[in-house]
């Protein structure tokens, strides 16, 4: 069987937990005998009539090269293919959960735009255009639901990038990922100002928010900010760290957690960071806590104290990512493609 992976690519080149996500399905659709190609296509959000844009090409893309279609990110669901499934990263976030985020004072054609976007993915996600909708994680499933009227079963992709391990528990939390105000880098920052042991906070990434992030923690010796890193530097902060902070703002899925659990380490997350708060299981794998500076750092203070309980909450987490497989995946998604009729 011939699979599109039909994706959307960043024309600056920024890369994240999406293209891993694309580059580990494809891996492991060829695993499972298929001739899997990804298809990139550039996708520009800087305004609304590049987003209209993305969506017409999405629409206009020819797909009768291939016997099937999986399409991923917002708006590859418009792709017009007799066989077609979704396995959804995530609809356009800031007319869906981030609407009151990125518009608190909305226009009558802001809203419109919204409802015009609803309308347009909730026709393109239905059958007979998609034959079944896979979710990346509950939050993204609820937002379907919600607002689409639109089921999906969520399918938790493992990670492609897998040279994690488990080092010492050092004297440091790591906090990875890209600095921008959804992450809400902020609260570990402002963390570290109530923790009393003798622990630091090291950031890697880059982002739009860095500079205020980085004036916010001038000052304190205890913050140290790593920029962009390798991915052997990554594998190695995981694994020599004491624990992981992961606090962002309903987040789709977040590979964080599941790259701080396969390298052993426990995660400290908060009750509305979205997937991470399902995949950790608080006083087990780590502390889900309520998204407030202070509560973040008790649970800090409470690992530095006793860096046994942080061994034993990363040995719960590892056990649980041994259970997120591909082969727990793909077969589910080759089911769908090869019913003969569409799937409701």
């Amino acid at each position: 069987m011939k699979v599109a992976i039909l994706c959307v690519r960043d024309p600056t080149g920024q890369t994240g937990g999406a293209e891993r996500f694309y580059e580990g399905l494809y891996a492991a659709l060829r695993e499972h005998g298929c001739d899997a190609r990804i298809v990139h296509i550039d996708s520009d959000e800087s305004t609304f009539e590049a987003i209209e844009d993305t969506y017409l090409r999405c629409y206009d893309f020819d797909a009768s090269g291939f016997d099937a279609v999986i399409s991923t990110k917002t708006p590859t669901y418009l792709v017009r293919h007799p066989n077609h499934i979704c396995y959804l990263v995530h609809t356009l976030r800031v007319f869906y959960d981030m609407f009151e985020e990125a518009f608190p004072y909305p226009s009558a054609q802001v809203r419109a735009r919204r409802t015009l976007v609803h309308r347009l993915d909730t026709l393109a996600l239905s059958p007979p255009r998609t034959r079944r909708v896979f979710a990346i994680g509950h939050e993204v499933a609820k937002r379907l639901t919600t607002v689409n009227g639109i089921s999906a079963q969520v399918l938790h992709p493992p990670l492609s990038f897998n040279r994690f391990h488990t080092g010492r528990f050092g004297d440091y939390i790591f906090l990875p990922g890209r600095l921008h105000r959804w992450k809400r880098v902020d609260l570990s920052i402002n963390a570290m100002r109530w923790v009393r042991s003798p622990l630091r906070l090291l950031i890697a990434g880059c982002g739009e928010d860095e500079g205020s992030l980085r004036a916010l923690a001038k000052g304190s010796d205890r913050v140290e900010f790593l920029g962009r890193i390798s991915d052997q530097q990554l594998v190695e902060l995981y694994a020599n760290a004491l624990a992981v902070a992961f606090v962002p703002l309903r987040e789709d899925y977040g590979y964080v957690t599941v790259e701080a659990f396969r390298s052993g380490k426990p995660v400290v997350t908060c009750s509305d960071s979205g997937e991470a708060a399902v995949l950790v299981e608080d006083g087990v794998s780590g502390y889900v806590v309520t998204p407030n500076a202070r509560e973040i750092a008790t649970a800090f203070e409470r690992l530095a104290r006793d860096p046994g309980l942080a061994a034993r909450l990363g040995e719960a987490g590892f056990a649980k990512s041994q259970a997120l497989r591909w082969d727990n995946v793909v077969p589910k998604l080759l089911w769908a493609l090869r019913q003969p009729e569409v799937v409701r």
